[in-house]
């Protein structure tokens, strides 16, 4: 990362360096080498430089090793091809090909009859990437039913790929009725309603005035 004046203190005194990095607790962003610089500019569009908070600060005096901000390698690394194939790995299991067709039946759809165009990559951070999802199984089952429920929201289907302490990744098709931003949108209002109503505990670890979502936001399309 090549760091700008205009950068809040608390990232030029952060250890990144000027190639790609991986995160290290998202074994997701490991398999698609999605580089970590991407969720700290969401984090800083997200924020006042003047009133900066950053849970993932990592500061320079605390890399005693150069080894350890350099891309980690995963068998060598994967290629553009690999990467699809590592990313569609997840969208063809038979758990997301049943969740989607019990998506279908709640939209009281005929499934022959539907054709999903439009399919994204999206990526958020928790507010200020606070560190608030060490979850059990059973909190993650239902924060994947939350996000599923928003498939109505979006004419189409969600699904949460990967749930990381401080940010997710969701697949999502959409019938192109809304805009990417009223998805986003709608999944983040939702999904928050829904965590804070049911999962207490999470909404203690945010401490913030009813908000888990930063408002900044990454999509791609990928078909």
């Amino acid at each position: 990362m090549t760091f700008s004046s205009d950068f809040p203190e608390r990232c030029k005194q952060c250890a990144k360096s000027t190639g790609p990095i991986l995160n290290r607790k998202c074994r997701l962003c490991q398999e698609l080498e999605f580089d970590e610089c991407v969720l700290c500019d969401l984090n800083r569009l997200a924020q006042n430089p003047l009133d900066f908070k950053c849970h993932a600060h990592q500061p320079i005096l605390a890399i005693t090793n150069s080894s350890e901000i350099k891309t980690p390698d995963f068998s060598g690394g994967l290629n553009k091809i690999n990467r699809q194939k590592s990313f569609l790995k997840y969208l063809r299991s038979d758990k997301i090909k049943y969740k989607k067709a019990l998506a279908l039946q709640k939209l009281e759809r005929d499934p022959d009859g539907v054709y999903v165009e439009l399919k994204y990559h999206f990526v958020w951070n928790v507010i200020n990437r606070r560190p608030v999802f060490h979850l059990t199984d059973d909190i993650f089952n239902d924060i994947y039913d939350t996000f599923l429920r928003c498939s109505e929201l979006v004419g189409g289907f969600v699904n949460l790929l990967w749930l990381a302490s401080d940010h997710l990744h969701l697949y999502v098709e959409s019938d192109g009725e809304l805009s990417v931003e009223k998805m986003v949108q709608e999944i983040k209002e939702y999904s928050k309603n829904s965590i804070f109503t049911d999962l207490t505990a999470i909404k203690e670890k945010v401490g913030t005035e009813n908000i888990i979502w930063d408002e900044s936001y990454y999509s791609e399309t990928i078909g």
